[in-house]
């Protein structure tokens, strides 16, 4: 089976996945369900096991009890008086659970058969009391720490123990030799020159440097180092602020004198590209780095937001959105089927330690790390742990012990080590790599460091941390101790270890000469995206999105497609008819229909189509069912995928966790990696989309302005009042329209940052989904998607409106009766559903040719032309008009403060004065009312004030 797509529907094991409990031995095992493991994307986790214990061991272990429980004890709580705090201000207690006394062992020279007790490798097992508690402190009482023993898999607990025990009796667990440690020494040396470099030529300047935490530079070396090594050719890197510049300077290659020009006020990017950009400690490098005999490994360090961690979700869609585009694109079969995610493509994120314990996004995006449609196959996580959050100590910042508690919701085993050892600190990262290599799952490395200034250089931290910063003020550098323990060892000399720095800090002087000749370099598309264009630049088009009436009936038709036996949910067989009739008839044609047919379409011309939210396989309304379960097995099947056979494409239905923020951030990463990739994040309820806001306004509506980083996302926010009440009515499309930078005037080449939607009809939604493909560059498309048309009759199209020559219409004309634009007396322009009502209203009342329907489908970018086209009929025939704006939300919200000033803009170049008039809802505190009487009076009110007077 192809390692990507697996689309075989495996009914032969139908009995037994229809037990979901089993009873044996008087014990209820319970049985993981095989729901979803069968459709396109599903990433199942590998199976790990150790040999378990011998007999022999067996019976050793029961005959020396205590012995087990002293060592056990030790590898659960050593790290509790392990040696891993700098400034030692943690506050520990004597760990009585780690005296031997407390198990009955008080005769130091007693001996035991350590077999099967502790891993020795193959080296002498009858060991004396004292050396077994030497050897064991020296292991977890040291300067790393470990937190593996409340895993509840026995085999990564063996795996664990058998690593750090077998390695340390024999060898040390990496050999840290001359030349690594003049590296090491390097990296941190050149860290504390940039730091001091910057402090004197840019004093005002808030670089939030890296003084107090250096070792984070050879952590991430050696972790860049042992992944290119195991095969990873690309590694996703996220972090915040702290020691950025000197990691991209120090490792990513980034020009200093490209550094400086940002210092200095200049672009970090080609100013014609019309960019606002970014803050300096925001800037970014994708080098390829070289280590040894080894493939180069790519490092893309993401652009991100001042607020703190949430770009973490944002690189794991990243991450597995490069690792499938590979697995897409591999020639080798072999290759490609033995290739798991996580092979080649690692995640590396790196945080702080009160935003690690106080960002719920944190939370959010541990808990999509194993899912089998999120995973990227094991991130490694550092946090660099200051002890303190701004000028909150950690006993005020987090109510767990360790920054990294928050890490054990996922069972994920946890590394302390000391900042202050920097060699310690190459092995903790060793280890870690280890580990997630092997079961591809997170692991996090609290390098616990601090900070020797404030939250930035201007900070004056000893306001609030008086004890705190007489220690760190009292101490040397982190560079310096280290350069001295080498020059103790002989490692390097006094006039070496001067010459790396002045080396170094000529090479920087240089670099702040050359800026004044400095000029950016050319931005191109490269990789995935070459072929794009820039939205602004002339070559941008719009591609046909009509497509032949044959391909529509056959994508029609392929999904509802089930297998003879496969046995589907009774109740869907009328949809699955539904859908037949519709595609056969060519009319009628509903949302969900319409929406299949676009991805369908895609799908054959070689796109993916990923949907992922709450409830998407089936749809929140139960309107989609792109995904059928089958009722015995609960097997799954993706009809586009089980009979589009011919399709290069893949429908991936990624149900996810009950997260917005997260999983929007993962979908976001992905379509920054994939602009052939349609991705769509759907709310359950538009009103939901607030839990994600910080990634829309700091990622979707703002990246290309900030970063040049296009992306091609739909957010589909069912919107509509209906009687739902303040929080299933409303995706607030006022936000989504502030947030755009539309022009209140006409202009020829506008670049608007996203568009924003709101259809009436399915054809249009068809057309919309496909455009976001078919043009040659990318933008984010807000949907206010539809509740109660998805099944209004009214609301249906035709086949014809999806073929060839047609296309998606900012603004719909009207479809009542008009004859003579000269009886129109007034226009009533509205979006959204409330469409439908006016029309049975005017209906009933006889106004057809009195008053004038015109929808604008299309907010941001603002419509002019079409609008000025749509409405010039009734201009040359009447300048006596009354022009209505009509909405069902309230009039502080919805798109009237967006349209007002912009339709008169229209109305003044047609000549039609008066302006435009607001009907609807008075201003209010809540999207909708939740008394069901209420909010039908207020929109009886609404549908009689769009006629009121005629």
């Amino acid at each position: 089976m192809n390692s990507i797509s697996a689309g075989r529907v495996h009914l032969s094991t139908r009995n037994a996945l229809a037990r979901i409990t089993q009873r044996s031995s008087g014990r209820v095992l319970i049985v993981h369900r095989n729901y979803h493991d069968e459709s396109f994307g599903f990433r199942k986790a590998r199976d790990f096991t150790i040999p378990d214990y011998t007999s022999d061991q067996l019976t050793n272990r029961a005959t020396n009890a205590p012995l087990l429980r002293y060592a056990d004890s030790l590898r659960t709580h050593g790290h509790r008086a392990a040696s891993i705090d700098p400034l030692d201000l943690l506050r520990r207690e004597r760990v009585a659970a780690l005296d031997p006394i407390r198990y009955g062992l008080d005769d130091p020279n007693r001996t035991f058969d350590v077999d099967g007790i502790i891993w020795t490798g193959e080296g002498q097992q009858e060991w004396t009391l004292e050396k077994i508690t030497s050897f064991l402190n020296s292991v977890y009482v040291g300067r790393i720490a470990y937190e593996y023993m409340d895993l509840p898999s026995k085999t990564e607990r063996l795996w664990f123990a058998k690593l750090l025990e077998s390695q340390s009796a024999l060898e040390p667990m990496t050999i840290i030799d001359a030349d690594k440690r003049k590296s090491i020494h390097s990296l941190l040396a050149k860290s504390e020159v940039l730091d001091n470099f910057l402090q004197v030529k840019f004093p005002n300047l808030k670089r939030y440097g890296l003084e107090g935490g250096e070792s984070m530079l050879p952590a991430l070396n050696a972790l860049f180092e042992a992944a290119s090594k195991a095969g990873i050719t690309q590694l996703i890197l996220a972090m915040p602020h702290r020691g950025r510049l000197n990691l991209l300077t120090g490792l990513l290659e980034y020009n200093p004198t490209s550094l400086f020009h940002k210092i200095k006020g200049g672009c970090e990017v080609d100013e014609s590209l019309g960019v606002s950009g970014d803050v300096l400690s925001h800037l970014v490098a994708s080098p390829t780095l070289q280590y040894g005999e080894a493939d180069g490994i790519k490092v893309s360090l993401l652009p991100n937001p001042s607020h703190l961690e949430a770009v973490n979700p944002v690189a794991l869609g990243k991450a597995r959105a490069k690792q499938y585009r590979m697995l897409k694109t591999q020639t080798d079969e072999k290759n490609n089927q033995d290739c798991m995610l996580g092979d080649k493509v690692m995640c590396v994120q790196l945080h702080g330690d009160a935003s690690f314990t106080g960002q719920g996004v944190v939370m959010e995006t541990l808990g999509l790390s194993g899912l089998p449609r999120f995973t990227s196959g094991g991130s490694v996580h550092i946090v660099v742990n200051n002890n303190i959050g701004y000028t909150t100590p950690a006993s005020s910042a987090r109510s767990s012990f360790y920054c990294s508690d928050i890490a054990k919701m996922i069972n994920c085993p946890v590394l302390h080590v000391n900042g202050d050892c920097p060699e310690d600190v190459v092995r903790a990262v060793d280890i870690a790599f280890k580990y997630r290599n092997h079961f591809r799952k997170d692991i996090v490395i609290d390098l616990i460091v601090y900070r020797r200034w404030g939250h930035n250089e201007l900070d004056e931290p000893a306001f609030t941390q008086p004890l705190m910063y007489e220690k760190i003020r009292s101490r040397s550098s982190v560079p310096k101790l280290y350069e001295d323990k080498l020059i103790s060892d002989g490692v390097i000399s006094v006039e070496a270890a001067r010459a790396v720095r002045d080396s170094y800090k000529a090479s920087l002087n240089t670099a702040l000469t050359d800026v004044a000749s400095y000029v950016p370099p050319p931005m191109t598309f490269e990789g995935a995206w070459k072929g794009m264009v820039w939205p602004a630049s002339p070559a941008a088009r719009q591609e046909e999105t009509g497509v032949s009436n044959a391909v529509l009936k056959d994508v029609g038709k392929a999904s509802v497609h089930v297998p003879e036996e496969f046995e589907t949910h009774s109740r869907l067989n009328r949809h699955v008819k539904n859908r037949l009739k519709i595609v056969e008839n060519g009319e009628g044609i509903d949302w969900a229909s319409a929406e299949a047919m676009a991805f369908g379409s895609l799908m054959l011309e070689g796109c993916d189509v990923r949907i992922a939210g709450q409830d998407v396989g089936r749809g929140t309304f139960s309107h989609r069912h792109a995904m059928l379960v089958d009722q015995k097995t609960e097997g799954v099947i993706v009809p586009l995928n089980h009979a589009l056979t011919e399709a290069k494409g893949k429908l991936e239905l990624a149900n996810s966790s009950l997260s917005e923020m997260a999983v929007l951030g993962f979908e976001y990463g992905a379509s920054w990696e994939r602009p052939d990739l349609l991705p769509i994040w759907e709310a359950q309820f538009g009103d939901f989309f607030n839990g994600a806001q910080i990634i829309i306004d700091t990622f979707i509506a703002s990246s290309e302005t900030k970063w040049l980083k296009q992306s091609g996302i739909v957010l589909l926010l069912p919107h509509g009042l209906d009687g739902a009440g303040p929080e299933h009515s409303s995706c607030r499309i006022e936000r989504m329209l502030q947030l755009t930078n539309d022009s209140y005037t006409a202009q020829e080449k506008l670049n608007v940052n996203m568009h924003v939607v709101f259809p009436t009809t399915p054809a249009q939604y068809f057309h919309l989904l496909r455009r976001q493909i078919k043009r040659n560059y990318r933008k984010p498309l807000i949907v206010a998607a539809p509740k109660g048309l998805l099944r209004l009759a009214a609301a249906s199209s035709k086949l014809t409106d999806m073929g060839p020559g047609t296309s998606f219409q900012p603004v719909l004309q009207d479809l009542g009766t008009l004859t003579d634009p000269k009886s129109v007396q007034r226009i009533v322009l509205l979006s959204g559903k409330i469409y439908y009502d006016l029309a049975k209203e005017r209906a009933t009342r006889n106004l057809q040719s009195r008053v004038a329907l015109v929808r604008m489908e299309e907010l941001a970018p603002f419509p002019f032309a079409a609008l000025s086209e749509a409405l010039a009929p009734y201009a040359n025939a009447n300048t006596q008009l009354e022009v209505l704006w009509v909405q069902e939300e309230p009039r502080n919200q919805g798109a009237w403060s967006h349209v007002r000033e912009r339709i008169e803009e229209v109305l003044k170049e047609l000549g039609i004065d008066g302006g435009v008039a607001y009907r609807g809802r008075k201003e209010d505190a809540v999207a909708a009312p939740g008394i069901g009487k209420l909010y039908g009076a207020q929109q009886l009110a609404v549908i009689d004030s769009a006629f009121k007077g005629l």
